[in-house]
């Protein structure tokens, strides 16, 4: 474990990005719970990427055409799907500003989180190319550094999520209480979906 990894690790966690954007999502909807759940969705959903990029198996999805294309045109369809939830009052991503609203599960705000983060090929090749420049060549065991340093990656995730989220939610009441702003962050949210999900399709292995 080195600075360089941890600055690294903390640039591109903190970039702006699908999850972050659905823990925000998250925290402006239902609150600061909701969207420390969301984090924890989201750190899950980088884990199969991380043990296919040490297991080998990202490299095969590169390797394959089809295999990356039809993750990514999976990842794309649900960007748009989630584009088009958020512009609904009873969406996945619903405001639940009225009092009796119904409210979604821990387990349906982890398992959207997931699913954002786990239909993104790049992130495989990701981590296929940025694990390995922190794993010296005499390294006794590759594999288990590898791991810690992607348990440290996901730790990362976590908390830095976790502090979009909270702070989304601490300004939720001056959203909910104001109409106007509460359609337009609907209309910007999905716009920003629609956004990443042109960005996901433009993507060439």
């Amino acid at each position: 474990m080195n600075i360089e990894f941890l600055i690294t690790s903390l640039i591109v966690v903190a970039s702006p990005g699908t999850g972050a954007l659905v823990t925000v999502a998250a925290g402006v909807s239902r609150g600061a719970r909701a969207s420390i759940v969301a984090a924890l969705g989201c750190t899950l959903g980088i884990l199969p990427h991380m043990l296919a990029a040490i297991t080998g198996l990202a490299a095969l999805m590169h390797a394959s055409a089809i295999a990356f294309e039809a993750v990514k045109y999976a990842g794309v369809a649900y960007l748009i799907y989630m584009a088009w939830a958020t512009l609904q009052a009873h969406g996945p991503l619903k405001i639940e500003a009225e009092a009796g609203a119904a409210v979604r599960s821990d387990r349906e705000v982890i398992w959207n989180a997931i699913l954002v983060n786990l239909l993104n090929p790049k992130l495989s090749i990701f981590f296929l190319a940025f694990l390995p420049q922190f794993v010296g060549r005499d390294e006794v065991h590759p594999t288990l550094l590898m791991l810690q340093l992607s348990f440290v990656f996901m730790a990362m995730t976590f908390i830095v999520f976790a502090i979009y989220g909270v702070f989304a939610a601490s300004v939720r009441e001056h959203i909910l209480s104001r109409a106007g702003v509460l359609r337009w962050m609907r209309r910007g949210f999905a716009a920003a979906f629609v956004g990443l999900g042109v960005k996901l399709a433009l993507v060439q292995r």
